[in-house]
């Protein structure tokens, strides 16, 4: 597709233009969804740098592979599937670095900082927002990615079983149970 005057091309045809080797439709690509796959990230990731190393991680992926883009589905769903690869390689990664920090020597205890609630944890606000997003956090990963999908991205039970290779049903099934589940672990607020 040619873009008329005024028109802004589609993704599959900066895509392709993109790995012809123009730059400028590459960066384009990057300016449309930087945003949306931040937001994306930075829900699955509780870490600002780390969404933000991840982000980056995505798109360079993405311009690494672009020859495997399908440009007959939207390109938005391809990126946000790299994001969430991405996403799970990071945690994994925790898993492992948690492992190890646990694993020191016992006599290196003894210079830890004591831990002590910071000034937001005096805010009610701000902490049940942290008590969601730790309750968000210790969902599965498959009913996580599906509330997130649906939730803070709006996506549509279709895009969603797209983007992750399920049913629809599958998808409605799993937003009821990561729904259930979060009101299970949030239950009544807590009193101070």
């Amino acid at each position: 597709m040619n873009p008329g005057e005024g028109e802004e091309p589609d993704d599959g045809a900066l895509a392709a233009r993109a790995l012809a080797g123009h730059e400028d439709a590459y960066r384009l690509l990057m300016a449309r969804h930087r945003v949306p796959v931040h937001r994306f990230v930075r829900a699955q990731v509780a870490d600002a740098d780390a969404a933000l190393d991840i982000v980056q991680e995505s798109f360079i992926a993405a311009f690494a592979h672009l020859g495997r883009y399908d440009r007959d589905r939207p390109f938005r769903h391809w990126l946000m599937r790299i994001a969430l690869n991405k996403c799970r390689d990071h945690r994994r990664r925790q898993i492992v670095r948690g492992f190890f920090a646990r694993a020191r020597p016992l006599d290196e205890g003894l210079h830890v900082a004591g831990v002590e609630p910071g000034a937001d944890a005096e805010i009610g606000g701000r902490q049940e927002l942290r008590r969601a997003r730790q309750a968000i956090d210790a969902l599965p990963e498959k009913l996580r990615s599906v509330l997130l999908l649906r939730t803070v991205e709006g996506m549509s039970q279709a895009e969603v079983a797209a983007l992750l290779g399920v049913s629809g049903k599958s998808v409605e099934t799993r937003l009821y149970r990561a729904r259930l589940k979060l009101s299970e672990m949030l239950g009544p607020t807590p009193t101070p």
